[in-house]
């Protein structure tokens, strides 16, 4: 195994970090790695918040499902999907003015534009979490951040064609990290198809989540009068309040874009 795919099998979410903050030379290499991320036509559909106020931490941390190790980040970085910086950039260069003169089509940002900038942001955020494990800082992604609109809008002066598509912990693990402890993933089979997309039977179904089962309920014991993994999952995260908040919030987000 070559040492980008160790760093890549190594990595793991950290939220516990020691006393060491991350230096500005640690910082600037994590940033100059993450503008060479792959970007949608070289635009760079993000922009990054640099998040050091102690008032604004604790905030998150309480905003974002209530999470304290998030105010305790060395290093937080707030990703941004952002289409306002070249929509602002076209009405600098008069293109509704130039359109109507050239019959050409004029059109304000729309869904597709912010799918498009929340895939530069999130392959940008990968690409800052990979550079950051290679020099030994931990990372957890918040995806919470997309929750509490209103909150999060005034917080960070968000404009219209701007989205807060992740938040970014970094820091050093306060302990060593054992890849005997990480989560498991899904097996291949049940993640790479062939052609075309194709869904799973009753078995492969009870396959897909055995390692699941293995590892936390063995016992046969679900909480919350579950019966299986699937209500567990179901009632733990696709019914919570966080999550009924996060599809309130996006679509609040999603009126700018439309």
């Amino acid at each position: 195994m070559n040492p980008t795919l160790k760093v890549i099998d190594r990595r793991k979410s950290v939220r516990a970090y020691a006393n060491q903050p991350v230096t500005e030379e640690e910082k600037d290499l994590i940033l100059q790695a993450t503008f060479r991320a792959p970007t949608a036509g070289n635009m760079m559909l993000y922009s990054i918040v640099e998040i050091e106020d102690r008032a604004i931490k604790d905030r998150l941390a309480e905003t974002c499902d209530h999470q304290p190790f998030i105010a305790r980040a060395p290093y937080l970085l707030l990703f941004l999907a952002d289409y306002q910086r070249w929509f602002d950039y076209y009405t600098y260069c008069e293109v509704e003015r130039r359109s109507r003169e050239l019959y050409l089509p004029y059109r304000t940002p729309q869904a597709g534009d912010m799918l498009l900038a929340c895939c530069d942001a999130l392959i940008a955020a990968q690409t800052a979490v990979i550079a950051a494990e290679s020099l030994g800082i931990g990372s957890c992604y918040i995806g919470d951040i997309l929750e509490h609109y209103e909150i999060h809008q005034k917080l960070f002066n968000l404009s219209p064609y701007t989205l807060p598509i992740t938040l970014v912990c970094f820091g050093h693990p306060v302990s060593k990290r054992e890849p005997a402890n990480r989560t498991p993933r899904f097996r291949r089979e049940f993640i790479v198809h062939k052609n075309t997309y194709r869904r799973f039977n009753h078995e492969e179904m009870e396959a897909m989540f055995q390692d699941v089962r293995q590892r936390y309920y063995a016992n046969g014991q679900y909480p919350n009068g579950a019966e299986n993994v699937g209500q567990t999952y179901f009632f733990k995260k696709f019914v919570a309040d966080y999550s009924i908040e996060l599809s309130r919030s996006v679509k609040e987000y999603l009126k700018n874009w439309e």
